[in-house]
């Protein structure tokens, strides 16, 4: 009785229409647009029961669905708008199922849609996803339709239509789960197509249809959107990593073949856990763990006895950090020999945020490893090798992080074994600096106890000439640095077993470092290395100069200017402080045979200069001890004449140049005693009065101050032969071009007549003092005054030697020179001396 009444009802309300429906045909548009307003109007704007709208929508449908093409926009939005009602409100949509269907396929799922209108577009999808809502699994019939509007929807212009055709897309899938692996596989690439697209909430629902779409399909296309996936994981907009990160999360929670695809979704739930956004790092760690409780619980009767004596962490497991669950353990551990050649892969991706991530997951990864890390470690060390010769820091550290748990869960004797051997031999000439540099970082993340047994192994190593000599990039020595700085910062004052290793390290990086930073840097590390032994550096090094003595002595026949160990010796010996004078019948035959005349020009002239330091303050240096004085006279005769030698070139100059120098530091830093050098006076003299006419200034300069140095050791103590050997050559360096020459040359000469005792008899020998004299008083009329007072001073001391003489001379000169100021001065000077016999000699 109430389907008649309802059958009754719909009937008066189609009578009330059927002039309106007759309207749709009419060619005025107009027409058209106020009858589908009155149906409208009539029908399910009004409050009529659901039964009766169910008889109107089942009679109207057919009208209404030709409206769909109607020419007018307005006409084609209203109908869309009524049809979207009557789904809403009638009690049984899916009858309309076999009329709407078809229709939406051929208006919106053809190869070119036939609305041109993105509003009415996006009606119809709206529509769509209505009826999806309201008729759930009675659209499995219409699998190919849906399919065919959705794959066209998705790449649609119109982001809101893109928008709103992932979000049907996705209840689509959830309400016939057991029809749509069928056609799922046709709606990954037009997704794929839209995931890029330049609105980030399009390319969420993107991402979420995505997950629908694999989640309830056959599992093929499963590497088809991974990359695509990944790739979002970059994303600048957090909202889109967001939904990654959702989507990745289920498929491990609930994917039906998830287990085939461990491998794959682990790295990319993982690497959110490194977001820079607190929310999506929590989310993807709540999803992490769940995943892992879930694992748990499936092969809870496998890991059983894991899950009843492995509860602990392992000792010196990293301070502040959560370990993860067992289950998020073993879907790692078990997965690893497959994620880590991805590792390997992505670490050197040409995408700089791709390298940041890759290498972030790997400390993830490592962190879930623990000492399974061992079963891998080969490929392991490969790409920590590759990867931190990267130009971006970021993956540098990250890499470093992922290192430093290689040493806190692998045991050291398996680590030293490959680690050590890499050390030796590079595998990348252009990067021999990062097998270092993950060593540091291995080493960092161990412990002490378990450490120190390896410690002579690992310092033997560092010591080995093809490590610490072989290359001299600030990079590599740096690297260097840091293993020693690590050894001594972990194992403190155990490093005093290998101290003499570390020390020579040490030495070797400052005397190859060209950074001033890094030599400082090298330097604290010897501070450093003293005080944990509880030494100053003094001591550290009297501690061990012997053997380091014998460790540079044992290649001295080698060496050339470009060997380190000239260069080691010098940081030693300037460092050492008073050191050097207690090892002295060591040292000296080390310099003797580094300096012989044939060996390297530029090694002696190192080796000069440096020598020429500690000379100068000989008392603290080689004589601390006040033994130097055995050895001068030798190191005098044997070393440094024999470099005086002249021969011919520049080089041999430049070498006679630096033997000066340290001839000078020899004599006035007190380290050789007069009778010593009264000795080899014979010797001496001529190589430096024919060092006076060489053609560097430097080395005039040096020769005179040399001569100035020996006539006040033993200036008295001189023959009078030797003496007049040395005044002509003084003289002509009066005429020098260099003042600063003439200046010491005028000082020596005042010496030189200083050192006349009355052994030196004026009248046997007043032709060399006549022309002594004579010269003197040329440049008594020199144009620079001040030449012409510190000459004139010489000559009122030579007054003293034979004034008559002087006098004599001075009057001869007096009225040809331009000003007779001075010689008038000089006479008076004499006039005013006491009368003395002729011979007038000094006392």
């Amino acid at each position: 009785m109430a389907a008649t009444v309802d059958e009754h009802a719909a009937s008066e309300v189609l009578k009330g229409i059927s002039r309106h429906l007759n309207c749709l045909n009419e060619e005025n548009k107009l027409t058209r647009k106020r009858a589908l307003e009155s149906i409208k109007n009539q029908t399910v704007s009004k409050e009529l029961p659901s039964d009766v709208l169910q008889e109107v929508f089942s009679s109207l449908l057919k009208p209404l669905l030709k409206c769909l093409s109607d020419p007018m926009e307005k006409c084609r939005e209203t109908t869309i708008a009524i049809i979207t009602d009557f789904i809403r409100c009638v009690p049984k949509p899916e009858e309309a199922l076999p009329y709407l269907m078809p229709c939406l396929a051929q208006r919106f799922g053809d190869k070119e849609i036939l609305e041109p209108s993105e509003e009415i577009r996006l009606l119809a999808v709206e529509m769509l996803a209505l009826t999806v809502e309201v008729c759930g699994r009675h659209l499995a019939p219409y699998l190919n339709e849906m399919t065919n509007i959705l794959k066209r929807t998705i790449v649609d212009p119109f982001p809101d239509v893109k928008k709103e055709s992932c979000k049907c897309t996705v209840s689509f899938a959830k309400s016939v789960p057991e029809h749509f692996h069928m056609q799922a596989e046709n709606l990954v690439k037009p997704l794929m197509q839209t995931i890029t697209h330049q609105h980030s909430r399009v390319r969420v629902s993107v991402i979420e249809a995505t997950g629908a779409v694999i989640q309830h399909g056959s599992g093929k296309n499963m590497d088809d959107v991974l990359s695509h996936l990944a790739q979002r994981l970059f994303d600048d907009s957090p909202q889109v990593r967001k939904a990654v990160t959702a989507v990745v999360g289920d498929w491990l929670l609930n994917m039906r073949d998830r287990y085939s695809y461990f491998h794959k979704l682990i790295p990319l739930l993982l690497t959110s856990i490194s977001d820079e956004i607190p929310e999506i790092r929590l989310l993807a760690a709540d999803l992490w763990r769940q995943a892992g409780l879930q694992w748990e619980k499936e092969n809870e009767d496998d890991i059983k006895d894991k899950m009843d004596f492995l509860l602990s962490p392992p000792p010196h497991y990293p301070p502040g950090v959560d370990r993860p669950g067992l289950g998020c353990r073993e879907l790692v551990v078990r997965n690893l020999s497959r994620l880590v050649p991805a590792i390997a892969h992505d670490v050197t991706d040409w995408l700089v945020p791709t390298r940041v991530r890759t290498s972030q997951l790997l400390s993830v990864l490592l962190l879930h490893a623990e000492d399974h890390t061992t079963q891998h470690l080969q490929p392991l060390l490969a790409v920590l090798y590759r990867a931190c010769s990267d130009t971006e820091r970021d993956v540098v550290n990250n890499c470093l992080a992922a290192a430093k748990l290689i040493g806190t869960f692998v045991p050291p004797p398996v680590f030293l074994k490959l680690m050590l051997e890499h050390v030796m031999t590079p595998n990348s000439p252009s990067y021999p600096w990062t097998p270092l540099m993950v060593l540091a970082a291995v080493l960092g993340g161990g412990s002490k106890p378990l450490l120190n047994p390896h410690l002579q192994q690992i310092a033997d190593t560092l010591v080995q000439p093809e490590v610490s000599q072989e290359y001299q990039q600030v990079m590599y020595l740096e690297q260097l640095l840091a293993c020693v700085d690590v050894l001594l910062y972990q194992c403190e004052a155990d490093c005093g077993l290998i101290s003499l290793q570390l020390l020579q390290v040490l030495v070797t990086i400052q005397s190859l470092s060209n950074d001033p930073q890094l030599s400082a840097k090298a330097l604290e590390s010897v501070h450093l290395l003293s005080k944990v032994q509880g030494l100053d550096s003094i001591e550290l090094y009297r501690q061990h100069m012997g053997q380091l003595l014998d460790w540079l002595s044992a290649s001295v026949n080698t060496w050339s200017s470009y060997s380190p160990q000239r260069l080691q010796l010098h940081i030693i010996l300037m460092q050492s402080g008073p050191v050097p004078g207690e090892f002295l019948n060591q040292l000296m035959p080390l310099l003797h045979s580094c300096l012989q005349p044939n060996r390297d020009t530029e090694m002696r002239m190192s080796v000069f200069t440096m020598l020429a330091k500690l000379l100068l303050d000989a008392k603290n240096t080689l004589d601390s001890q006040g033994h130097f004085c055995d050895e001068a006279e030798r190191f005098l005769s044997d070393v440094l004449l024999p470099n005086l030698v002249w021969h011919a070139g520049r080089t041999a100059a430049a070498v006679r140049t630096s033997a000066l120098s340290c001839l000078l530091a020899l004599l006035h830093g007190g380290a050789i005693t007069p009778g010593q050098l009264l000795s080899l006076e014979v010797k001496l003299s001529p190589l430096v009065l024919s060092a006076l006419d060489e053609n560097s200034q430097m080395s005039r300069l040096l020769a005179c101050r040399c001569l100035s140095a020996t006539l006040k050791l033993i200036g008295t103590s001189l023959h009078h032969e030797a003496l007049n050997k040395i005044y002509p050559e003084l003289l002509k360096r009066l005429d020098d071009s260099s003042e600063e020459v003439r200046n010491i040359a005028l000082e020596t000469m005042d010496l030189w007549l200083s050192g006349l005792t009355k052994d030196y008899n004026p009248d046997l020998c007043a032709p060399h003092l006549q022309l002594l004299f004579q010269q003197l008083l040329l440049h008594l009329d020199d144009p620079d005054s001040s030449v012409q007072d510190r000459v004139l001073e010489v000559l009122k001391k030579g007054s003293r030697v034979h004034p008559s003489l002087l006098q004599r001379e001075a009057e001869a000169v007096r009225d040809k020179q331009r000003s007779p100021h001075h010689c008038d001065l000089l006479l008076q000077h004499i006039s005013s001396l006491p009368h003395t016999t002729c011979s007038n000699r000094p006392t």
